[in-house]
């Protein structure tokens, strides 16, 4: 029987226990329907070796060693991964475009006894729905952006917000990446398409009725772009301007980015990519900075002769209403819980 996903709603798989990916290891990581679990049917090699049979020999051989190989995976699954389920579990299976990888895993489950459907359409009718939402339609949501200079703390506002029972969207977070070229963290970005679905499924969690917090951020969060629909959105909503002292964001770069500093040659490693935007002598500089451990110092430099100078320039193109600018004397726990606050008022005015 055919599943027919008709919407991204968090409750619309909610009649499976589990959703499967049959498809590759390198398919599912990246992207997948959001829950689901991956038991490939074909490893990425294996895919890679059948695709080639199809295209230069046989269509037939390879659907015949295909099929061998389906076979023996799912057989490894259901004695492993599936050795615990009852008769009445309930899976969602689905591959690529609901094809052949889907249904034949489905097949054999079937036959087990267990309720089994395959998504129609396959991983391509989720990614449809995803695409529509952030590319095609008109966003049903408002936003309020928080803007300021580098090391202004607007990313942990942003949670302090949540915390206090605002909305907030955090792309940074669903990017992975801090939207500078120091601002990579640990782990690699997402793919493209999974920080979609990640935007899309955090979307799908708010209310279009109330405004939703973000921060001002380039269309381009690391190598992960804004989607248009949600960039459109955000272009056109008011900001609130946070404005820190130059000591106090000092202060709270050093500890946001304590992560990237307790690794001087990574961090030296970054620094000198900044040769080909600012001179060869400011960089020594940074880097003098780094070796001696004066991190502070070297957050305030790097804002004060980069960063701030970047956000002036970006600032200029944008045409947002400042609904207001607050002032803050410093950026500790209490501070940002404070800001909070303050943006939530005039979150209720508006």
């Amino acid at each position: 029987m055919a599943f027919k996903l008709d919407n991204l709603r968090s409750d619309a798989l909610s009649r499976f226990d589990t959703v499967i990916d049959v498809r590759s290891p390198a398919e599912f990581a990246e992207d997948h329907v959001p829950g689901a679990i991956n038991l490939p049917v074909m490893s990425n090699e294996e895919r890679a070796t059948i695709g080639t049979i199809y295209v230069q020999e046989s269509a037939f051989r390879a659907r015949k060693l295909g099929a061998a190989i389906v076979a023996r995976n799912a057989a490894d699954h259901i004695e492993t991964h599936l050795s615990g389920k009852d008769g009445a579990w309930q899976p969602l299976v689905y591959c690529w475009r609901g094809g052949q990888r889907s249904g034949s895993f489905a097949s054999i489950l079937s036959q087990i006894g267990w309720r089994t459907e395959v998504l129609e359409g396959g991983y391509r009718s989720y990614r449809t729905q995803v695409v529509r939402m952030l590319y095609e339609d008109a966003l049903p949501h408002s936003f309020v952006l928080l803007d300021g200079n580098t090391g202004s703390g607007k990313t942990a506002i942003l949670h302090a917000l949540k915390a206090q029972g605002a909305q907030m969207l955090d792309l940074e977070g669903l990017a992975n990446h801090r939207g500078s070229l120091l601002g990579a963290m640990h782990d690699e970005q997402p793919s493209q398409k999974m920080f979609e679905s990640r935007l899309a499924q955090a979307l799908m969690q708010l209310d279009p009725s109330r405004p939703i917090v973000a921060e001002a951020e380039s269309s381009k969060i690391g190598e992960r772009l804004i989607p248009a629909s949600v960039w459109k959105t955000m272009r056109a909503a008011p900001r609130i301007d946070i404005a820190a002292s130059l000591e106090a964001r000092a202060k709270f770069l050093t500890r946001d980015y304590a992560d990237v500093l307790e690794n001087p040659s990574r961090m030296a490693e970054r620094l000198d990519k900044l040769r080909a935007l600012c001179s060869h002598q400011r960089v020594e500089q940074w880097l003098e900075f780094l070796r001696q451990g004066k991190h502070e110092q070297l957050a305030a430099d790097l804002m004060q002769h980069h960063y701030d100078r970047g956000y002036e320039r970006s600032r200029a193109g944008r045409e947002n209403t400042v609904l207001a600018t607050l002032q803050t004397e410093g950026l500790e726990p209490s501070d940002i819980a404070q800001l909070a606050t303050r943006v939530i008022a005039l979150l209720d005015q508006g």
